[in-house]
């Protein structure tokens, strides 16, 4: 039980995880125009601030972009009619909803979620679930991001009869990667203040787009030979899966929750999250099956300029440059806490800094040496394999403890600390994942077919099957070893 009359606690001294700014007294304020004092230290309740609906924009702004329109566009391409891809659109962006519920751990802890999977996997055993589920597949999606925004920046600049050769390819990228990790650097209070601006240019720009796009949309398409039977289910679920890759990917929502009062509510937390990355993305799917029935998609930045306004072409594309980077800074930034959580001892602002550099140099390789990141592409379409599991015993995790977490006793990285468990990994979390992964992978048919899903005729149920493995074995488990809780100190 706590003392009815603590003592003093002696102010933490600026560390690694906190920049030049910080000082004895604490850190910074957290605002917009100045470096972002926290890393993945524990923000006391003192330091929140804030209201759940900013959440919102943040959140759509990432999501009002290119990507969502190809990704439409892809699943009437893959043969189903427009409303059977309207369809999976919904569903797909329901999972949504697991994000927004991942993000109540926020201002629960006072800790961005790179720490408070600490609790599911123990203090070593999380250093590789960051390194693996946190950095490695943040880095690769900022590269291939990164690549699309150059390409859509080089045909902007083609347009104006400049030459676009492989100096200008490279500018291009790094003055893009520059705008990006400056947002990214400054941190959480600049991204609330920048995205919800950014979240209206985005609609507005979208909006014209939407309006050229449905004055030609056959709203009866079919296609010539509609799937029927095992072909169309097998379709439906790939959809489904291709969508929901989207919301499984942000399994670090408390990185942008974390500072709001510890009192705010779940359910306005989770909703303003999920409806932040649900709306935008249902509408802007839409939008690209919708393009799907009249152009075709196969190269959609052509097409859809074809149909836009001459005067919007330039904005178009500068659109696409500018969605690209709201979804980059976000990645980005919880990419930097997920070095800092895998044991490098810097700065948050240089850790982002470093992703930034991994990820410039990667796009370059690929744009002017080689093909890589299509190699580096095609295997992130695996990546549902892990991150559904990922999601599950996250989820789980807080269901179990019902979203209490002590910020303080999540930052201990000592063998003392409750998240210790056996040799610094808990084998709950850590049996949980892994079964979750081996069974997904039995069931999933995209770059190569599973086992199970060649038994099915293609049916590819690897997201359900990880999601349900996972969520069910990590429960099991934890009853065995029940997850630490939190002591009467609070956060």
């Amino acid at each position: 039980m706590a003392s009815t009359n603590p003592q003093p606690q002696p102010q933490p001294r600026p560390g690694p995880h906190q920049p030049a700014g910080a000082t004895a007294a604490g850190p910074a304020p957290d605002t917009p125009g100045r470096i972002e004092a926290h890393g993945i230290d524990h923000i006391t309740e003192a330091e929140r601030h804030g209201r759940p609906r900013e959440l919102f924009s943040i959140w759509a702004a990432a999501n009002v972009n290119y990507l969502s329109l190809v990704i439409g566009g892809a699943l009437v391409l893959m043969g189903l009619s427009l409303w059977q891809a309207f369809a999976v659109i919904v569903v797909g962006n329901l999972f949504w909803l697991l994000t927004g519920y991942l993000a109540i751990s926020g201002p629960a802890s006072g800790t961005p979620s790179e720490v408070i999977t600490r609790a599911m996997y123990g203090i070593r055993g999380n250093r590789v679930n960051n390194a693996v589920t946190g950095w490695t597949i943040s880095v690769c999606y900022f590269a291939l991001n990164l690549a699309a925004a150059a390409t859509a920046a080089v045909a902007l600049i083609e347009k104006t009869g400049l030459s676009t050769g492989a100096a200008t390819k490279a500018a291009v990228v790094v003055v893009i990667a520059v705008l990006t990790l400056a947002i990214s650097v400054y941190g959480h209070a600049t991204i609330v203040r920048l995205y919800l601006p950014m979240t209206l240019a985005l609609t507005a720009a979208f909006a014209v787009v939407a309006a050229a796009v449905l004055a030609r949309t056959d709203f009866s398409y079919a296609p010539a030979e509609p799937l029927t039977g095992t072909e169309l289910w097998a379709t439906l679920l790939a959809g489904v899966t291709l969508i929901a890759s989207g919301p499984l990917s942000y399994t670090t929502s408390a990185d942008f929750s974390r500072y709001l009062p510890r009192t705010t509510p779940a359910r306005a937390t989770a909703g303003w999250t999920a409806l932040g990355g649900f709306l935008p993305g249902v509408v802007v799917c839409f939008l690209g099956a919708c393009a799907a029935t009249v152009l075709d998609m196969s190269n959609p930045q052509s097409a859809l300029e074809g149909i836009l306004p001459s005067w919007f072409g330039p904005v178009f594309l500068l659109a696409l440059v500018l969605g690209t980077i709201a979804v980059n800074a976000m990645t980005a930034y919880s990419a930097g806490l997920a070095l800092q959580a895998v044991g490098l001892r810097i700065r948050r602002s240089l850790s982002v800094i470093v992703d930034g550099v991994v990820a410039v140099s990667l796009t370059l390789y690929a744009l002017l040496v080689s093909d890589f990141l299509g190699t580096v592409s095609d295997v992130l379409q695996l990546t549902v394999i892990l991150l559904g599991p990922a999601t599950a015993v996250y989820a789980t995790d807080i269901l179990l403890r019902r979203c209490r977490y002590d910020g303080r006793q999540l930052t201990d990285e000592s063998p003392g600390s409750p998240f210790w468990y056996t040799g610094g990994v808990n084998p709950a979390g850590a049996v949980a994942l892994l079964a979750g992964a081996a069974a997904a992978a039995l069931c999933v048919d995209t770059l190569y077919t599973g086992p199970l899903a060649e038994a099915l005729g293609g049916l590819d149920l690897s997201l359900p099957t990880g999601l349900l493995v996972s969520s069910v074995l990590y429960a099991l488990l934890s009853r065995r070893t029940p997850p630490a809780q939190p002591t009467a100190s609070g956060t």
